[in-house]
């Protein structure tokens, strides 16, 4: 992940997408919009952002189906912004797999402090391990040093191949897609 957080806004109010738009260009954040839920999926798949806003209302799909297709090869987080505030549907929401659920009309100010929650978990999701040092057989990562011994002997590595690395080190025992790895690194 890189510093600046790349968000996919799916919302088919103009007026509404325009504002969130504008206001997280202003917090530094990169904006990509999608006016309906096929044109969502189609840019998620193509840009990788690194969370999603997404409404429930939309013209072509609801935005339900499109929590499940993205949590069907995705992690990746997915901030709901609906007019929708019965507690079943949020928690319907909520099951499928969002990770946060905020109700129209919202102040702005609310919506940019959740984003900054996900930005932290993401954070310190792809943080190295809190060790100064990983051991696992014959490899040894020593992070204060930015140093990596295989056998004892180091070895050199490009920056990308250390960061690659580290997340395959931070994700230790679990599979990791390719473009998981390629969005990460």
């Amino acid at each position: 992940m890189t510093d600046e957080l790349t968000v996919l806004l799916i919302e088919d109010d103009r007026y509404i997408s325009n504002f969130v738009a504008v206001s997280l260009k202003k917090e530094g954040y990169k904006v990509t919009v999608a006016e309906s839920a096929d044109e969502g999926l189609f840019l998620f798949t193509s840009n990788h952002p690194d969370m999603v806003l997404l409404d429930l209302g939309l013209p072509d799909k609801d935005g339900l189906v499109v929590i499940r297709e993205i949590r069907g090869f995705s992690g990746t987080p997915i901030l709901v912004v609906s007019a929708r505030e019965q507690e079943k549907e949020k928690i319907e929401a909520l099951d499928l797999g969002a990770d946060d659920y905020i109700t129209k009309p919202f102040h702005m100010g609310e919506l940019l402090a959740r984003i900054r929650a996900v930005k932290r978990r993401l954070q310190q999701q792809l943080a190295p391990p809190s060790l100064s040092v990983f051991s696992c057989d014959y490899l040894t990562v020593d992070y204060e040093k930015r140093k990596v011994l295989v056998d004892g002997n180091e070895v050199h590595l490009t920056p990308m191949e250390y960061k690659l690395l580290q997340l395959m080190i931070a994700n230790k025992g679990k599979v990791l897609t390719h473009n998981y790895i390629v969005k990460e690194v």
